[in-house]
């Protein structure tokens, strides 16, 4: 599938697909036209004797400079040199693909006043798999991903490294020639218009936002597989009951647990007149007011992030009445306010599947399981340390829920002085959703060894279908085993889907 850009927006499949399934990406004719057209704007601002920042001036704290005619290519080509200026480890491939195609679809709204020929070059890059080289620190979330889109722009221009699909480090001028792909020579105004954007900390959003999409669905599965492995009630998961407080992805969450427990014979086997139990623990009881509770934050931060890939970042920008005017779009407040936001999301709902991944593990409140689980108690330890992996994971998680955009370091001599650290908080939304990912795949394993010791009452047929497909890689209960390959398998199976496919292909698709 060819992912077509177009004058309007990418949408969150399109991102996806580029970024992680290499689709390849076409310019469409309109955006072509709409990319020509306004570079005759900027052409003329070119050959204005008045100075028009980011086509005749310096930038940031030198924007009182003007450049003249000759040494405008150079200009943009420190422009992109020195703000190339990132430091640490690499960031992922389908983060920087995400950001490339974000960019390109500005380009391709034909109010940057860049020429056709550079928004090919990304095209290109794209198509051919080569994901320039990016590192975690260098943009503050304001004036764009300043460092981060450098470091994209430079790939273009044939300077610094690429890492081909194969995962190669090669230098990029060798990579573009190898593909028959020619680098850049920028023109008046295309340095700033390839690094003045949002895309660094939008593209992380549109991926966080897709895996938790996967992740609820997850977090119900394994609350519904621990309701029923500790002898809990799905009553308090009624329709009726969600009615009185209507919360919609409160509604959500308990119409799934109610769908994933129905027909399980654990679950009735204690839903007698004798039985003693009056209220199930918060962990348990309130599992659809939690991840219901995150579902409506994450809505908010889709609608924060389809209005941002509506829009057309830039500074200075060519309006629709032709028109090329500073403004302060580029600030990332907007988005970087949702990735804190769902890094608090993200924490809690870690921390409540630990809770009751905790509760099977301690025999006074486990209802008759072993202790933590063990097949031969103090010979044994069971899943006692796989819990500690749980609690340091949370305790990570609660640090990276700190607001980053809380924050501000003031830049480029007090010109930029309040920023918005977007980028950062997507850095840490971006290790908060894999810690999740390992919280909950561990519930799953411990609840699934649950289940199987209340045996011979059997579990619903959507959760028993769930332990069935982890029993195709991980053992059930028994004598101790090296249990770190158990996890990695259990958080494979839960980043891959198959265990939400697993439940879904008995009870059809969860909400």
């Amino acid at each position: 599938m060819t992912v077509t850009v177009d004058v309007g927006p990418v949408g969150f499949a399109d991102v996806v697909a580029v970024a992680r399934r290499d689709a390849p990406v076409a310019i469409s004719a309109r955006a072509a036209a709409a990319i020509e057209a306004s570079r005759t704007t900027i052409d003329a601002l070119a050959n204005d004797p008045t100075p028009v920042y980011g086509v005749s001036t310096g930038f940031g704290a030198l924007a009182t400079r003007h450049i003249p005619v000759e040494s405008r290519t150079q200009l943009q080509r420190s422009l992109i040199r020195s703000h190339a200026a990132g430091a640490g480890p690499e960031v992922e491939r389908d983060a920087i693909r995400a950001m490339m195609l974000l960019r390109l679809s500005t380009l391709a709204s034909g109010r940057t006043g860049v020429r056709l020929a550079t928004a090919q070059a990304y095209a290109g890059l794209l198509c051919a798999g080569l994901t320039p080289v990016v590192h975690e620190y260098g943009s503050l979330g304001c004036s764009g991903d300043l460092a981060p889109l450098a470091h994209v722009a430079l790939a273009a221009l044939g300077e610094g490294y690429v890492r081909t699909r194969a995962g190669d480090l090669v230098a990029s001028a060798d990579a573009l020639a190898a593909h028959g792909l020619q680098p850049v020579t920028l023109a008046e105004k295309e340095g700033l218009a390839l690094i003045n954007g949002t895309d660094g900390m939008l593209g992380h959003l549109v991926l966080a936002l897709t895996d938790l999409d996967d992740l609820l669905r997850l977090a119900d599965v394994a609350a519904a597989m621990s309701v029923e492995g500790q002898l809990a009630t799905d009553r308090v998961f009624a329709a009726d009951l969600q009615q009185l407080r209507p919360h919609p992805g409160q509604a959500v969450a308990a119409a799934n647990m109610t769908r994933l427990l129905d027909g399980s014979a654990i679950v009735a086997s204690h839903r007698t007149p004798d039985c003693t139990r009056v209220q199930d623990a918060y962990s348990l009881r309130c599992a659809p007011q939690v991840a219901g509770a995150a579902r409506d934050t994450a809505a908010h931060a889709r609608a924060v992030a389809e209005r941002e890939l509506a829009s057309v970042i830039d500074n200075p920008v060519v309006t629709l009445d032709g028109r090329v005017e500073s403004n302060g779009n580029f600030h990332g407040a907007p988005v970087a306010y949702v990735l804190d936001f769902l890094a608090i999301v993200v924490a809690d709902l870690a921390s409540i599947s630990e809770r009751r991944t905790d509760r099977f593990l301690d025999v006074h409140r486990s209802h008759g399981l072993p202790p933590f689980l063990a097949a031969d108690p103090g010979v044994d330890s069971g899943h006692m340390i796989a819990q500690y992996t749980q609690a340091g994971i949370v305790s990570e998680l609660k640090r990276l829920a700190h607001p980053a955009s809380v924050d501000s370091i003031p830049s480029s001599a007090m010109q930029e002085d309040h920023v918005a650290m977007g980028w950062s908080a997507a850095r840490k939304l971006r290790r908060a959703v894999d810690g999740l990912a390992t919280v909950l795949a561990i519930e799953v394993l411990t609840a699934a060894r649950g289940v199987d010791l209340r045996r011979p009452l059997a579990p619903a047929p959507a959760t028993g279908r769930v332990v069935e497909v982890l029993r195709e890689h991980v053992a059930g209960p028994g004598p101790d085993r090296f249990l770190a390959p158990e996890i990695a398998a259990a958080v494979g199976l839960a980043r891959s889907g198959a265990l939400v496919r697993a439940a879904e292909d008995v009870i059809g698709p969860l909400g």
